[in-house]
């Protein structure tokens, strides 16, 4: 089937839909202009920096960073959360709350992405959940005690040696505080606020049991799998169809559908169609 075709059967299946669900990966930043850490090289792209220091994003991505060297830890996390509090997100963003509400939609989203970049675009946060956390979240290191903060901080950032400047605390016990983001290998992680937001979405899902909905799923690769395991499960158990939007690990099998193409690009397409 050539690629426009997959365009119309995807701009139908939304057209017939009752509720749609978003399940986004790292993809669904890079046309805001963020990088997906593909691979070590596309890590180093982003980060030259550590390519220096022979430290990838698995190594820099690591708690034990902020129990060893603090200062080394909040240099990768400051940077990436000023990167993401700059950051716009880009028009495609838009063009699914304009479906949402042409269509009289009821939808959720689903993102390892913990940018807080949906939020920003204007879906409430009752609407998302964040199944890796949110850089925009704070907790302490340790953890002395369960609490989620909001992530108010400036970290200024040493961009010579990646050392921040400044490191946040936890008002309980002056410990240093961490993001609220799983890491790798990370078992101080506390899952509160992500847990509350998955009981949003099991609310969700089990109010649509016998609804039409569609899933598309944005930018959501194979390396780091949650997502696109999510999306199967539900195009497996729920009266859906799978619209995968990917430039490159994008095939999945009838009746779903696959759109070899970055996020931005076919969510354009899509609603080209939509508005023809």
């Amino acid at each position: 089937m050539e690629l426009q075709q997959k365009f119309e059967k995807a701009a139908e299946a939304i057209k017939n839909s009752t509720a749609i669900i978003i399940t986004a990966g790292a993809g669904m930043g890079v046309d805001s202009g963020l990088p997906d850490f593909r691979g070590d090289k596309g890590f180093w792209k982003a980060y030259p920096m550590y390519k220096k220091l022979g430290i990838n994003f698995v190594n820099a991505a690591n708690p034990t960073h902020f129990n060893q060297d603090p200062a080394f830890g909040w240099g990768f996390y400051g940077h990436r959360l000023n990167l993401y509090r700059k950051t716009i997100p880009h028009e495609g963003f838009n063009l699914i709350l304009q479906w949402i509400k042409r269509y009289n939609l009821d939808y959720f989203i689903v993102t390892s992405n913990v940018d807080g970049q949906f939020q920003k675009a204007g879906f409430p946060e009752e609407k998302v959940c964040e199944v890796h956390g949110s850089i925009h979240y704070l907790q302490c290191t340790k953890p002395c005690n369960a609490d989620i903060w909001g992530n108010n901080e400036i970290i200024e950032i040493n961009y010579e040696n990646m050392r921040a400047e400044y490191l946040p605390k936890c008002p309980n016990c002056g410990e240093v505080a961490r993001p609220n983001i799983l890491m790798f290998g990370d078992f101080s992680w506390i899952s509160n606020r992500t847990m509350d937001q998955e009981k949003n979405f099991s609310k969700f899902l089990q109010s649509h049991q016998k609804d039409k909905i569609v899933v598309i799923e944005i930018g959501a690769g194979t390396a780091v799998p949650t997502i696109r395991n999510l999306t199967e499960q539900l195009g497996k158990q729920f009266n859906t169809k799978i619209i995968r939007i990917n430039p490159r690990e994008y095939q999945i099998a009838p009746p779903h559908i696959s759109l070899a193409c970055g996020g931005l690009e076919g969510l354009q397409e899509i609603d080209k169609i939509l508005n023809s």
